[in-house]
């Protein structure tokens, strides 16, 4: 992302101090993630520092601060979903996507991308779909009472290939 854009999205904005969160979501919309180097763009053209810009870039648990997947996979931790096997839905969607390692990133998101890009997989803490338990969400499309065996079908619908 470049200056012209960044001035593009700050036009929508007649003063950014007070918009720093709608700036971000907006900025973060052209590439799934805020880089260090667009933090500090947006620090440069809106007078903000880069603290503070980052300071809500990891608080908030939509903003990606590394890139990340064509697709991304939210599986809901709630209680609801947690009580009727999201941990269960999370550990085959690690295995059928053949994602490995911890994931945890510095502001303690969890976050694995497959090696190809396509997919990206994350945990939430709810969508308030909890009467649909367990949920995940791709690409913000909710899918409720989710179970192993449906997995592949929905991951089928988004270019994911068995491997053999």
């Amino acid at each position: 992302m470049n200056g012209k854009e960044i001035d593009e999205i700050l036009e929508k904005y007649a003063d950014p101090t007070g918009q720093t969160l709608s700036i971000l979501e907006d900025v973060q919309a052209k590439e799934k993630y805020l880089s260090q180097d667009v933090l500090s763009l947006v620090a440069e053209k809106t007078g903000l520092p880069v603290a503070k810009l980052y300071s809500v870039a990891t608080f908030y648990s939509f903003f990606n601060l590394q890139p990340v997947g064509i697709n991304i996979i939210s599986v809901c931790m709630g209680t609801a979903c947690h009580v009727k096997g999201a941990p269960y839905v999370f550990e085959a969607l690690q295995d059928l996507l053949g994602l490995e390692g911890e994931g945890m990133t510095e502001n303690r998101k969890f976050i694995l991308t497959t090696k190809d890009k396509c997919c990206t997989l994350t945990q939430a803490r709810c969508f308030g779909a909890c009467s649909m338990a367990p949920v995940i969400s791709i690409n913000e499309k909710i899918y409720g009472y989710v179970n192993v065996r449906k997995l592949p079908e929905i991951l089928r619908e988004y270019g994911w290939h068995e491997k053999k």
